[in-house]
């Protein structure tokens, strides 16, 4: 691209088409791994594991959207920011493997996100679940849509999802991923309220909460201490299903470290019973 090459214009299909083969190559790295013997795992220094696997994921997706969307910038969790030539009006988000605890003990609960934002925007979302056999997926006004047959035939089995019509409190299920996250951010006791509310909790962890939001199982989904490439993917996917997805104090996007997803018809009595 010389100085005066104008930035290549892209659709948000062949955007979603691209993230959905970029998760293709994550499925094929991460699976090959999953359960290896010979996996190799180290802490972070915040603390959280990372793999082999992790960052062969993640390498790979950086390579593939180098050599198709040069000028993006890319945002990930295992090698940080790399500015795109057209000043990062377009950014890809990147969680190679999003539940890398459930990944290192065998634990099917764990998924690749990608994302793509646009002037900080996430429009386009691929959660791919490739143990669990589930994959789901969004571009913003082109609707979102589950796989729960992922790999397992040839067809596909694609369906569109939508977010549950109930709208009474007591009525809701709600999840999230454990009670270490809302007791840090010293809001426990505004969880543990809400969840008396509520007609039943269960924890289902990690990616997995906000997508039974979108495909209408569960009602409220939310966590603290999450960064952007947590989120970025879940939220195209959460709103094209006809939920909403914000930060505990109501914020949109993934950058302000929290997040609460709904059917819609409930967010603003969860926010108020948590804020």
């Amino acid at each position: 691209m010389t100085d005066n090459a104008a930035p290549a214009v892209y659709s948000l299909q062949s955007d979603l088409a691209l993230a959905r083969q970029l998760a293709d190559m994550a499925d094929a790295i991460s699976m090959d791994r999953f359960r290896a013997n010979d996996l190799l795992v180290s802490m972070k220094p915040d603390m959280t594991h990372v793999t082999d696997a992790d960052k062969a994921v993640e390498a790979a997706i950086r390579g593939a959207l180098h050599d198709s969307r040069s000028d993006d910038s890319v945002l990930g969790e295992e090698a940080g920011e790399e500015a795109g030539s057209d000043g990062s009006h377009r950014q890809w988000i990147i969680d190679p493997i999003d539940g890398t605890a459930n990944y290192v003990r065998g634990v099917p609960v764990w998924a690749s996100l990608i994302s793509l934002a646009i002037d900080g925007e996430p429009v386009v979302g691929v959660v791919s679940a490739p143990a669990l056999g589930k994959r789901w997926w969004g571009a913003k006004g082109l609707g979102a849509f589950v796989d729960e047959q992922l790999s397992s035939t040839p067809m596909s089995s694609e369906r569109r999802i939508h977010v549950s019509q109930i709208a009474d409190l007591a009525d809701a299920s709600m999840s999230s991923s454990g009670l270490t996250r809302w007791e840090q951010a010293g809001k426990l006791e505004e969880y543990l309220g809400l969840a008396r509310r509520v007609w039943r909790t269960r924890d289902y962890g990690d990616m997995w909460p906000y997508m039974m939001v979108a495909e209408g199982l569960v009602e409220i989904a939310g966590e603290y201490d999450l960064k952007p490439w947590d989120m970025a993917a879940l939220i195209p996917i959460v709103e094209e299903a006809g939920g909403r997805f914000s930060s505990a104090t109501g914020e949109p996007g993934p950058w302000n470290g929290s997040a609460v997803a709904t059917n819609g018809l409930l967010h603003e009595t969860v926010l108020d019973a948590i804020r």
